[in-house]
């Protein structure tokens, strides 16, 4: 009879990416769990997902449309509108990725099931949120009386960046935070930083040129300048996508790392 030899996998086989895809309806279970416990015993449900947007809009529009009046190529509450879209997912899911794990230490600690589908899960339930209040942003473009153009083809491919950056600091936040518990402390304190780096409320045109390359160094620059190009033929955001796509791949690859590295610790540590 030949013996069977259990070993632990080593380096990337770590991820178990096969065990993800056969994992696949668990991951839908759990993004409609996360939806279903965030809209539970809500006045508005999902109206959140364009009621925030829409008062930030307001609220930016007032003090730094008309009182600091801040040049935009488009009418400013659509600029800041188109802005806050990409952002708020990014921010929200942040949130709510990096307690992902914690939140849920009572299966962590008790089953097996590839961890990956958590901060994934999270990410998921708000892809919801974001088709909602870009549906409101298709809504003022209409108002304002811009038409989308071939550009819009490209804007998946932004989407994809943007969710891409999410879950590389998700995945590194939600990791740090199983041993770091004030890390939720941390990721709100840099969500409050990271808006004003970041071109919502502001075009990156004010940045002098020969900065723009070390500002795309901010990976949500590149998501939320491809963004408004795609549906408002602002100026193209040039190689500051490029930078900031790179720093997404380069940053995924870390956390991934960090990810497979700690893992097998979780159960034990949460």
């Amino acid at each position: 009879m030949a013996a069977i030899v259990i070993q632990p996998t080593r380096g990337w086989r770590r991820l178990r990416l096969r065990e993800l895809w056969e994992s696949r309806e668990l991951l839908w279970f759990l993004v409609w769990r996360d939806v279903k416990v965030r809209y539970k015993q809500t006045a508005f449900g999902v109206a959140w997902a364009v009621l925030q947007p829409l008062v930030m809009m307001v609220i930016f529009t007032v003090f730094l449309g008309h009182l600091a009046k801040i040049g935009t190529p488009v009418p400013y509450p659509l600029f800041v509108y188109s802005g806050l879209v990409p952002w708020l997912f990014f921010s929200q899911a942040l949130s709510t990725t990096s307690q992902s794990l914690v939140a849920n230490q009572a299966l962590v600690a008790k089953i097996y099931f590839p961890r990956l589908l958590l901060p994934l899960a999270s990410i998921g339930s708000y892809l919801m949120d974001l088709g909602i209040s870009f549906l409101l942003l298709i809504v003022l473009m209409a108002h304002y009386g811009v038409h989308v153009s071939a550009r819009l083809a490209v804007l998946p491919a932004f989407v994809l960046l943007g969710i891409l950056t999410l879950f590389a600091v998700g995945i590194l936040f939600a990791s740090l935070n199983v041993r770091y518990r004030d890390v939720k402390y941390a990721v709100t304190a840099m969500l409050q930083a990271w808006l004003f780096l970041s071109p919502v409320v502001y075009p990156a045109s004010l940045i002098p040129s020969p900065l723009r390359a070390v500002y795309g160094l901010n990976p949500m620059v590149g998501v939320i300048e491809g963004f408004r190009w795609t549906l408002l033929g602002t100026s193209p955001p040039g190689a500051m996508v490029a930078v900031s796509a790179a720093v997404t791949v380069l940053l995924l690859i870390g956390s991934l790392w960090y990810f497979v590295k700690t893992e097998r610790g979780f159960a034990d540590v949460i």
